[in-house]
């Protein structure tokens, strides 16, 4: 990363000519710079300078997501992103938010399949904090793990699945799906939040070892984007995290083949007003061939009033509310998934044979010129404008390392979206969008309770 001071986004766009004419900048390279070495324990340290504001971001992710865990041990990723926040003995519980806010920083951390990441934002004159107490958490909060701690933050977890997934509407989607799409034992088969058996039978030995597994430093990468020297942060880096013994992690559990070959359905009452349809198919894996091609297909089946699924179904039919389709990208495999949610009235199976018909109308006609290059349009706005934020930056220097090993991937990133061609989408929708191979899951209303005979529900007598 360049030690002068970036433009406003933060980006390089080289090889602009003088003129600064548009063409020129079409052609110009698209890169977020950036300098990356290694530490003698195996830490990847990967650095990018932008002069243009008095800010820092720290983010550290960790290869360790919910497909890492053990049988039975379901949830323990997830539950380390709030353990990680419990304190040790040098920052002791509720100092690492205290000491980080004192200084106008702040902090968050997310979990998935895949992996672990933990952020900080603060001004630039911080950065020695930040750096000294994520080098601290890494290396002590294994051995500082109590009972306490672990009951603590178990509990809040709990909760967590308690307020996001059984009493959200429609939440349960989320612990149903994966398990209905992937076969048991594989690695993607549990919810990422785990089960509540699971983090109850977890005890303080269990916790030490899967820190012990997997917060090991050549099992992190490190991204440190903003106002900040390289050359003299590289002494603090090496000072606070070089001491961290050197520990290569397990190796990841296996994972079968997840493909289906057949219909998968079940229904699902929940306390919903209206029903719910939910379609998944098993797609190609994050960075895959296929992959760019199903997240333009999402687009053009239900990113704005003119896409296909939208228009029919919430506009000309007015079968449903509103529809979504994603393509949710995973490091071993994906999932193309198509949501609806059902008017008043209006019955699954109706909503059920509009999609599939409209699906079939797009694997016999394919998408026109006109949808593809405004689905690349809008992919292509919606990615430059990440490049806007500084935070947006580090992560995806860091997600690009943690995938692909190549935190320099940003150009070639957007470029899958560009290649992407008319047939070749239509090749990818026909080779996914398997009526004979996929999971129907459907969430209706509960049923009401009907009242005792005569009695007033409000608790009078009739």
């Amino acid at each position: 990363m360049p030690k002068k001071k970036t433009a406003a986004l933060g980006v390089a766009l080289a090889a602009v000519a003088t003129s600064a004419t548009v063409p020129a900048l079409a052609d110009a390279k698209l890169e977020i710079p950036f300098v990356r070495h290694t530490l003698d324990n195996g830490m990847t340290v990967i650095l990018h300078e932008d002069h243009t504001l008095p800010l820092v971001t720290v983010n550290i992710a960790y290869k360790v997501g919910s497909r890492f865990e053990r049988q039975k041990r379901t949830g323990f990723a997830h539950l380390f992103e709030h353990l990680m926040f419990m304190g040790t003995k040098r920052v002791p519980t509720k100092m690492f938010d205290a000491w980080m806010e004192a200084e106008g920083g702040w902090n968050n951390a997310w979990t998935s399949e895949d992996r672990t990441t933990y952020y900080d934002v603060a001004p630039a004159h911080a950065l020695p904090l930040l750096l000294w107490m994520e080098a601290d958490r890494l290396s002590t909060l294994g051995t500082d793990m109590t009972l306490a701690k672990l009951d603590a933050q178990r509990d809040v977890v709990r909760n967590e699945r308690r307020q996001t997934s059984e009493n959200e509407p429609y939440g349960k989607v989320e612990l149903r799906l994966p398990e209905l799409m992937y076969p048991e034992g594989h690695p993607y088969h549990h919810p990422v939040i785990g089960s509540h058996a699971d983090l109850e039978a977890g005890t303080v030995d269990d916790v030490k070892g899967f820190f012990s597994d997997w917060y090991t430093p050549e099992n992190a990468s490190l991204v440190i984007a903003g106002d900040f020297d390289a050359s003299a942060t590289k002494a603090t880096i090496a000072q606070y995290f070089g001491g961290i013994p050197k520990k290569t992690p397990p190796a990841a559990p296996p994972a079968s083949d997840p493909r289906i070959g057949r219909v998968v359905r079940e229904t699902l009452e929940d306390a919903v007003e209206l029903s719910k349809l939910v379609i998944g198919w098993h797609s190609p894996k994050h960075f895959g061939a296929g992959d760019a091609e199903l997240d333009l297909l999402a687009e053009v089946l239900t990113n704005g009033k003119a896409s296909r699924l939208y228009k029919t179904l919430v506009y000309d039919k007015k079968l449903a509310q509103e529809v979504t389709a994603m393509q949710h990208s995973g490091d071993l495999s994906s999932q193309f998934v198509i949501e609806a949610l059902a008017r008043p009235g209006v019955s699954l199976d109706a909503l059920e044979a509009a999609i599939d018909a409209e699906l079939a109308k797009l694997l016999k006609e394919g998408v026109t010129d006109q949808e593809l290059r405004r689905a690349q349009n809008q992919y292509e706005t919606a990615f430059v404008l990440r490049l806007q934020s500084l935070h947006e930056r580090a992560s995806m220097l860091n997600a690009y390392q943690t995938a692909l090993g190549d935190p320099g991937y940003v150009e070639e990133d957007l470029n899958r979206y560009r290649r992407v061609s008319g047939p070749g989408l239509l090749a990818q929708a026909k080779s996914t969008l398997d009526f004979g191979s996929r999971v129907i899951l459907r969430v209706v209303p509960k049923p009401e309770k009907a009242e005792p005979a005569g009695k007033d529900p409000l608790g009078g007598r009739k």
